[in-house]
């Protein structure tokens, strides 16, 4: 699995899609805690209903990992759309310095801080030869879309599975709720505090403000109804 998702899903992709699996836990589980603390959900009602939870939960994550899926596969047929477009530019420009301007406006939001205008001057010059002699690759859906739609589903599925096992607890739907809400902020957390390690940046600063925000977005969203 972490072969698949290394070759076929870019780790920002794959840290928000373990992000939304959470929210959507949570989401459930804190409304439902609510609602069982101020007495709207009976605690006689609320007695053995972690597994329908669990159902629920598992539900809307695996159709949002689908639509998440899809849209993935979208969005990697559109982006080599627009890398067509570009190299289509290039090899038809009437001009060297057309076909520099084009790569330019693609590059130089990554490029401009870290060089100097000598070297993306002749680094675009080197791109443009070697776009203007490049062939055309296949622009609809491939093999590896599907992959990593399927590898975005299933990450959705694993995300959350450790929250919802909690729940699974008989007879005691209160204390399942209380204990899948600790494990999901404890995977958000791990999962910030990996992003650290990847990145170089201080590992408990990026879990602590991801569970941070985590916990203001569902907040936000059981306020507003959602």
């Amino acid at each position: 699995m972490s072969n698949v998702l290394g070759e076929f899903l870019d780790p920002i992709d794959a840290l928000f899609t373990i992000f939304f699996s959470i929210l959507f836990a949570l989401l459930f589980t804190l409304s439902y805690g609510i609602l069982i603390y101020h007495g709207v959900i009976p605690s006689s009602f609320a007695g053995g209903y972690g597994q329908e939870l669990f159902v629920t939960i598992l539900g809307a994550v695996t159709a949002w990992g689908i639509i998440d899926g899809v849209l993935y596969v979208l969005g990697e047929s559109l982006a080599r759309r627009e890398r067509y477009r570009l190299l289509q530019y290039v090899q038809t420009s009437d001009s060297e310095e057309e076909a520099a301007g084009a790569i330019a406006s693609e590059l130089d939001f990554i490029l401009e801080p870290i060089t100097s205008d000598e070297q993306r001057h002749a680094l675009y010059h080197d791109i443009r030869v070697y776009l203007s002699q490049a062939e055309p690759q296949a622009i609809g859906i491939q093999r590896k879309d599907v992959v990593g739609a399927v590898a975005t589903v299933l990450l959705s599925v694993a995300a959350v599975l450790p929250s919802l096992l909690p729940l699974l607890l008989p007879d005691n739907t209160v204390m399942a709720i209380h204990i899948s809400n600790v494990v999901s902020f404890i995977v958000i957390f791990a999962a910030g505090y990996g992003w650290g390690l990847h990145t170089d940046a201080n590992p408990w600063k990026i879990g602590l403000l991801l569970s941070s925000v985590c916990l203001a977005m569902v907040l936000v969203a059981m306020l507003l109804g959602g």
